[in-house]
């Protein structure tokens, strides 16, 4: 984070954002950027033009925070304000003292079923709850209303009680009474609490030492004709002193570690800023001089300069199997992401205990099974094929179906159908995978 003062992105919808707009604005310590959206389906594009120039991401509601979460895109710390049982007390008062609507005839949604009956034991409102749709992460506005309205059709219930403004807006269109629930003052205060101490942790965490291990093909810089020993010499001394000269921009230290390879030791907040938080590789003018020579990178986050130092060597070994020129970063919750720089990146986790646990009851390591995860997140669905896979973890063809086949011969996956992308081309089996 550059400064004192956190640069916090508010997303939210357009009712809830100007509640929590006004609390935040009155801690000197965030800078906000509100924006409204109307479409869960808009969220990530909403973020993406502000990726660079917020620290954190603050959301109205846990349904647009579960989908920039299960994305992996946002690369910030993120958080939301809870739906607590002060939020709730309004909405209660409204529809049930000033309508007179029975509880029994009200739906609900969010809040889970033990919540809402002790908040009604403090209000001293003895009815039963009946229904209520309890839900973990996101789900769409359309569901959210069909299930209100469902319950109103067959008149099981006079009214609904939403904490999701796009089936609030859902129900009103088709004429169904309904109340939303806006989130409490108290709540807000108490996430921008957290926020607050959160960016004081961050800022700590900047000034731990982070290393970064590369590899260097000085001959990528000869021409053929050149292949004296003197001039490669030469080479490998412009090389060091390019080095060198990135070095000092992240204000670390340079060692050589071998034949071409080279470890940088810094800061996580100056590799932080130089890679736009871990995203693309630096455009420092030093660095682009060596874009040709590297043959790998690998920067790795740890508690310790020697842990550091291992996830380095981590994700170097993974930037090699990616090709050459890819950059890796390897953090210290056991999460690998990358390659920097391009388009199609995936932040795969390879320390997860169900992962482990996974591991143990199939051929594939841990690394094949958190890469696999991070591409069925990205990709929005649990269904694939083998070119496909092939594709993402760019491995041949062959080898994905194998993986495929161990999934399914663990109860991992299921082959569901088949596709023919050509006319005369073999058919493709599509499985589902459920990790």
């Amino acid at each position: 984070m550059c400064g004192i003062r956190i640069r916090l992105g508010l997303l939210g919808a357009d009712d809830s954002l100007p509640i929590i707009q006004a609390v935040v604005e009155e801690y000197k310590e965030l800078v906000c950027f509100p924006v409204v959206y109307w479409d869960e389906r808009d969220i990530l594009d909403l973020m993406r033009p502000l990726a660079a120039q917020v620290d954190m991401w603050l959301f109205s509601g846990q349904v647009p925070y579960s989908i920039a979460k299960q994305s992996g895109e946002a690369g910030v710390p993120l958080f939301y304000v809870p739906h607590t049982g002060a939020s709730l007390y309004r909405t209660l008062l409204q529809a049930h003292y000033t309508k007179q609507i029975p509880v029994c005839k009200l739906s609900f949604d969010t809040y889970e079923h033990g919540e809402v009956e002790r908040l009604l034991e403090e209000a001293g409102i003895h009815e039963p709850v009946l229904y209520i749709k309890h839900y973990e992460g996101g789900i769409s506005a359309q569901e959210l209303a069909r299930y209100h309205y469902d319950l109103w059709k067959q008149g099981k219930t006079k009214a609904a009680v939403t904490c999701l403004r796009t089936a609030h807006l859902e129900m009103e269109k088709i004429g169904m009474p309904v109340y939303r629930v806006l989130p409490a003052r108290s709540a807000v205060e108490a996430i921008v609490q957290t926020i607050i101490r959160t960016g004081e942790m961050l800022r700590v965490q900047d000034a731990q030492i982070a290393v970064q291990m590369i590899e260097v093909d000085s001959m990528t810089a000869t021409s053929p004709e050149t292949f004296s020993s003197d001039e490669i010499y030469k080479m490998e001394l412009k090389t060091t002193e390019k080095l060198l000269q990135y070095t000092k921009k992240v204000q670390g230290s340079l060692k050589s570690v071998g034949p071409g390879r080279y470890v940088i030791f810094t800061t996580r907040g100056a590799l932080k800023e130089m890679t736009a938080g871990y995203k693309t590789i630096p455009t420092s003018r030093e660095m682009t001089h060596l874009y040709e020579e590297v043959v790998a990178c690998g920067i790795g986050i740890g508690r310790t300069a020697y842990e550091a130092e291992i996830q380095a060597g981590r994700a170097f070994l993974h930037a090699k199997h990616y090709g050459r020129g890819a950059w890796m970063v390897a953090f210290d919750d056991g999460t690998i992401a990358g390659p920097l720089g391009k388009e199609e990146q995936i932040h795969y986790s390879i320390g997860n205990e169900e992962l482990r646990q996974l591991a143990e009851h199939t051929n594939l390591s841990t690394v094949t099974l958190g890469k696999l995860q991070a591409i069925l997140r990205r990709r929005g669905t649990n269904e694939m094929e083998a070119h496909e896979l092939a594709s993402d973890l760019q491995i041949l063809p062959r080898s994905a179906r194998r993986i495929l086949k161990e999934l399914e011969a663990a109860g991992l996956a299921e082959a569901i159908g088949e596709t023919s992308p050509y006319p005369r081309g073999r058919p493709r089996k599509v499985y589902r995978i459920f990790l």
